[in-house]
Formats: structure tokens, sequence, C-alpha cells
């Protein structure tokens, strides 16, 4: 009943239309992922936040999560405004706006993505910006269509807690995929599963980049893999509303902070995690780890190097464990398993697991069928 009020209160106040980005951080906060934060933040969390990766009162926090709006715009705003999703309009939350303020694109372009490159989807993202930031406490009302898009997939920082305690698992580390995952993240996880008490496969809800496979292909395919490949109860899929900044170092230390809040005692961070094009070393997120002070950050990154298939070795290996040479090693990524089957390249087991590939060539093939009966038209 409540809910209901607010939302005929909303409807009363001044819309605020929200980009995808922003309707990601507010169901973020929704879910409770953004902990503590309970909105869009000041000026002085903002800049702090860039510089030194903390709040105004100290509190680590590595990436900060603005709204803008457009000046005029933001001139008729007083108060209370009702946040909604530009491109559904649906009316997400209330906002109080507290704070009005203008930022220096270029600090934010400089510390957190480290580049000031318009061609960084990042840096685009906070060029393309509205001139004005609002910053305040956010009440929401609904989260999105994830809870009945994806029931077993969207899981509560509080739900998954819950179920580490269920399992007696106390040490547990994340994994982050927006991809179908390959050899190279089955390895990953296995590494984490030999160490630890338990994995939490964490799929990107999101928005994607073009190209990318949607969420239902790749939880089919995850099942496929964990059916087949793990032994039972040593992993829980599951996935959140999050959108990709790309910002590699810092973006890795965000995703960390995220999943101490899921509970998760570590994050298993591979090759230029978060990354994008070649903006960072291969091994900048592990080394960000290493800058932070003590006590920024609970969740620790589980460090693992270039991981490949060695024809020597008969195996997975990583360049710390494989004596072989390069012209032994089978290369494995996610861009190059899209382009394979975009092609129909015959993908060998070495890279992906059959079952994996089963599912992904019937979407492919779905895809083809689609642009076929376009074509027919």
């Amino acid at each position: 009943m409540e809910r209901a009020e607010e939302l005929k209160r909303a409807e009363r106040l001044r819309k605020v239309p929200l980009d995808s980005r922003a309707v990601s951080d507010v169901l973020m906060l929704a879910m409770g992922a953004y902990t503590p934060l309970d909105g869009f933040m000041g000026h002085d969390d903002w800049r702090r936040s860039c510089i030194e990766m903390k709040w105004a009162n100290g509190l680590f926090w590595p990436i900060p999560i603005t709204l803008s709006v457009h000046h005029d715009l933001a001139d008729r705003i007083q108060d209370e405004v009702a946040l909604i999703d530009a491109e559904t309009g649906e009316i997400l939350a209330i906002m109080e706006v507290r704070e009005k303020y203008r930022i220096d694109k270029a600090i934010e372009a400089e510390h957190v993505y480290r580049t000031t490159d318009a061609k960084h989807p990042g840096v685009a993202k906070v060029l393309q910006q509205g001139e004005v930031n609002l910053a305040g406490r956010v009440m929401v009302l609904s989260e999105g269509e994830y809870p009945k898009r994806y029931p077993e997939l969207y899981i509560r920082p509080a739900e998954s807690r819950a179920l580490f305690l269920e399992r007696g698992w106390s040490r547990v580390a994340a994994f982050q995929t927006r991809n179908p995952m390959h050899r190279s993240h089955e390895y990953l996880v296995k590494i984490a599963v030999e160490v630890l008490d338990g994995v939490f496969i964490h799929q990107v809800l999101g928005k994607l980049k073009p190209g990318d496979i949607p969420a239902e292909v790749r939880t089919r395919a995850v099942e496929a893999m964990v059916e087949h490949y793990f032994r039972p109860g040593t992993v829980i899929q599951a996935g959140y509303p999050i959108e990709m900044r790309y910002a590699g170092p810092r973006e890795a230390l965000l995703h960390a902070l995220i999943r101490q809040n899921f509970g998760c005692s570590h994050l298993i961070v591979g090759r230029d995690h978060a990354g994008v094009g070649s903006y960072y070393g291969p091994f900048d997120a592990h080394r960000i780890f290493d800058q932070l002070w003590d006590g920024a950050l609970a969740t620790q990154a589980l460090k693992i190097d270039v991981t490949f298939y060695c024809r020597k070795c008969a195996g997975m290996a990583t360049a710390r464990t494989c004596p072989h040479d390069p012209q032994d090693h089978i290369a494995i990524s996610g861009t190059r398993q899209r382009e394979m089957l975009s092609t129909g390249v015959e993908i060998p087991p070495e890279f992906s697991r059959p079952e994996v590939v089963a599912i992904l060539r019937e979407y492919y093939a779905s895809l083809k069928e689609g642009q076929s009966a376009s074509a027919s038209k």
C-alpha cells in the first residue's frame, strides 16, 4: 500500500529521465549492492572518490556514482523528483535532491579511467553526460524487469549471504562474467574451488556491448558447464543488473566492494579485468589492490595469471605453471569465441566444452534465421 501511494505521489513530481547507466545504478541501490550508499553522490564525495578512492568521510569508494542532467532541467528542480527509465517510461524511484553541482569531467576521466580519450566507452559516457549533477537520497519504488525476468539468477546480497551460511561457506570467490564460460573461465573458477569453499558465478545482467550474448543464453551455457564439469555444490550461479563502465583497475576495485556486500571473501581477478581495448596493462587490475590502505576493503583479489590450453601439457595452464613455448598455447577469449561462432568456424574442445558450444551454436543459428526472414520481407 505504501509503495502504491508513493507511486501516485511520484506521478505529480517533476520527472528526471535516466539513461541505461543511471537506471543500472538505481537498481544496484535497490538490491543493496551499493551499500552503504543510499543515493547519488554530492560534490565532495564525487571529487574524493575520483582522486583518492574514498568519500569525504574517508570510506573507501573507487568509482563515483552520480546522476547528471542538463542545466535547463536542473534549474527547474527544487527538492524531490521522480526518476524514470528513459527507455520504458517506468517510474523507478523518488529522489530527494540535496545538492546540485557542476564537475570537471577531465578529472573523472583522468583519475577513474586513466585516459581522456573519447573513444573509451566509459570516458564517452562522462563526456556526454549533462552539465549538472544531482545529489541526494533515493527511495527506490521498482527493481525493473530483473526479478521477474531472472527469478533464479536475481539474488540480492542478503540472500547470497544466507545461501553461503546454509552451505557452510565462509571463504567464497566471486567470478564476474559477461560472456559464456569457455575453458579459461572454467579453469579460473576451478582454481578458486580448490583453495576456497565455493564460487559465486556472478553474471552481468545490465546493458552490454553490441554483439555480446544475452544473459538467458549465457545462463544455459553456464548451467551446462556446471552440470557436466563441476562437482555438485561447489558453485552458485547468480546475476546482477550492473552496467559495465570498462574502467579496468578502478572497476575491479568496485567489483570487489560490491562482492563484499554479497558476502564474498575474494574476487577472481584475471587478465585485464573490466578492461577494454588496450587502455590498461594486462595486470594493472592485480596491482591496484596492492595500493590500498589497511582496512579499505575486506574482499581480497584472487589474482590469477594468463590462462590458456597448452598442447604439450595437454591441458589448461597459466604463464606461471607452463614451461612451453607460446606456439604450443591456444589463447582463449570471449571475443575470439564470438568470432568463431559468428563465422561458423569449428570450435575445438580445447577452447570450449562441446555442451556449451552446442547451446551457443543454436543461438547464432537463430540469429541467422531472423536475419534471413527480415531480408526476405
